[in-house]
């Protein structure tokens, strides 16, 4: 069960302390009810820039008893989070994972007809490239290359090409896949349209829908309406 907090690298202390209460009561209520919460069990992660990280001296916390320490990487839902939210341990985990995947099928590869191929790339390797991949929205262009490195493994793997081959045609003609930033922003779209509540849909709205911006060019392009906001470096943080 996460649970989460936002205020000044300055004021965490307070903040902290509040949080450590929180979590008292939590335990108390799951005792009342005849559960257990494992306070050693527990990860704690501090999320920011650089500079805010280096102002907070708390490197750990001591909940029931327990003494956690602060950690630079935590796993939530499946999903490898940093400190300050580059996402590239979560690509670099996944690559390897898809990697070690590839290379066993590679093993059967010769026994199987492309169609035959691809069910199993796409169980096992495929699926972990589209699952949660909306938190990797604009990553940094090293960690795009890695991704991007792994779909072009999965397509020679698949077509059965060599490994100097050209594959972008392949995945554009033969497999009809999107490249890595293209894939995501599909999927994050998707998921806007598909589970995401009504309060969050109604935020999605395209620039055509407002009569004094339909001559612009983002118009044309079909762009969403961007708010007014006072921006920090994860994010809108207030709304104008």
């Amino acid at each position: 069960m996460p649970l989460y907090f936002r205020d000044k690298a300055l004021s965490c202390d307070e903040r902290l302390q509040r949080f450590i209460e929180c979590i008292s009561e939590i335990e108390n209520w799951m005792t009342s009810n005849q559960l257990k919460m494992n306070s050693d069990k527990t990860d704690f992660i501090w999320l920011g820039s650089k500079q805010q990280l280096a102002k907070i001296q708390c490197q750990s916390i001591c909940l029931n008893g327990v003494h956690i320490p602060v950690s630079s990487e935590v796993t939530c839902l499946g999903v490898q989070l940093d400190s300050q939210l580059t996402f590239t341990p979560r690509v670099q985990l996944l690559a390897r994972h898809c990697f070690y995947y590839l290379r066993q099928i590679q093993m059967v590869r010769r026994s199987l007809n492309t169609d035959s191929a691809k069910a199993p790339v796409h169980v096992l390797v495929a699926s972990c490239l589209d699952y949660c991949n909306n938190v990797l929205y604009r990553i940094n262009t090293s960690a795009a290359e890695t991704w991007q490195s792994v779909l072009h493994s999965i397509a020679q793997l698949i077509m059965w090409k060599r490994k100097f081959d050209s594959i972008t045609p392949t995945l554009r003609d033969d497999l009809h896949w999107l490249p890595v930033s293209q894939r995501i922003v599909t999927n994050c779209v998707l998921s806007l349209h598909q589970t995401v509540p009504k309060y969050l849909q109604e935020l999605c709205v395209l620039v055509t829908a407002t009569a004094r911006r339909r001559h612009l060019h983002s118009a044309a392009r079909g762009d969403l309406q961007v708010l007014a906001t006072r921006t920090v470096n994860f994010g809108p943080a207030v709304s104008l």
